[in-house]
């Protein structure tokens, strides 16, 4: 029998379900972080799932609380920890990637600092308080308010075959056909850092522009069940995962001007090295600022706001990993 799962001030026995918050110390100020977590009825893995580790993305959010309202513990072997809301600062009062107490983007910052910045003791204790113990790890994101995405799963290789084989195996679980294969475990991003931990983890990019759409959100929560499954948390129906496809990154594209961005492509479209995917104009002048792609490949996401300044990023381009075709 599995023992009792705590976090913080939450406990969870054996065949329980605990829902509520835990208070997250970061220097200036605290913050309650949303957690579900359900202590199966036998023996198992531990899984975390989070969402809302940025702003403004909504599917992912979505998801993780439908999953979390559905999930029962009689079902689940082992432990299951879900976080819709890892970072409420960005999520209910930025509504972007980068959080309003002091301009950081969480997930460049893993696995955090306890004595850094708010966002960086934030990271540090979702990482010592949710990720130290699991077994594997499942990051939902999705397209951001002024973000065209193509849904993709992602993950970073180690070089530890055994470790990669596993994480290789949940993403194609998913059901999405596109995954994205991080060549190295290096960065501050939460699966990265989880890899580097030797943890099981995928990144789960679904839905764009913060839209909030049912459908989408109820296809990740059939995909969650199945990794749940692949896993041995749930025992469903041990069925063939569907064909993926993998890719690596190629280039990103970032603004060089200040101005109004009109972008000619959408996520998915397939680009040639050198092609004009837009134009950044300076509203002062109008003048015109080409942006040309700089790899032959596919564009996964891409910026769909209007004003941006250098840096930005305006595109990112993958290309089939050796072996694989685009079709």
């Amino acid at each position: 029998m599995t023992g009792t799962l705590s976090i913080g001030a939450l406990h969870a026995a054996p065949h329980t379900k605990t829902r509520g918050t835990v208070a997250a110390d970061l220097g200036t100020l605290t913050v309650d972080i949303p957690l579900t977590l359900v202590n199966g009825a036998h023996p198992g893995p531990r899984v975390l799932i989070t969402a809302g580790v940025h702003g403004g993305e909504f599917t992912g959010v979505d998801a993780a609380t439908r999953l979390a309202a559905l999930l029962e513990p009689g079902e689940v072997h082992g432990q299951v920890v879900i976080c819709p809301v890892a970072n409420p600062p960005a999520v209910y009062q930025g509504r972007l990637g980068v959080s309003p107490l002091d301009g950081v983007n969480i997930n460049r910052v893993f696995p955090g600092d306890p004595d850094g910045s708010p966002t960086e003791r934030l990271a540090a204790w979702l990482f010592t308080h949710l990720l130290d113990g699991a077994d594997a790890y499942v990051d939902l994101h999705s397209g951001g308010i002024d973000e065209v995405l193509k849904d993709f799963v992602g993950y970073r290789r180690t070089g530890d075959p055994e470790l990669d084989a596993r994480t290789a195996d949940m993403a194609a679980a998913l059901g999405i056909e596109d995954v994205i294969v991080g060549l190295n475990a290096e960065g501050g991003n939460s699966h990265a850092a989880a890899a580097r931990r030797g943890i099981p983890a995928i990144l789960v990019e679904t839905g764009q522009l913060g839209e909030r759409d049912a459908d989408s959100a109820e296809r990740l929560v059939t995909g969650l069940y199945a990794v749940l499954g692949r896993l041995g948390v749930l025992d469903t129906a041990a069925e063939q995962p569907a064909p993926v496809r993998d890719w690596v990154w190629a280039a990103g594209i970032s603004a060089e001007a200040t101005g109004l961005w009109y972008p000619q492509f959408t996520a998915g479209d397939d680009v040639t090295e050198g092609q004009v995917i837009g134009h950044v104009i300076d509203p002062a002048d109008s003048q015109e600022h080409k942006v040309h792609t700089p790899a032959t490949g596919r564009i996964f996401y891409g910026m769909r706001g209007l004003t941006v300044a250098p840096g930005a990023e305006l595109a990112a381009i993958a290309v089939p990993a050796p072996g694989e075709h685009p079709h």
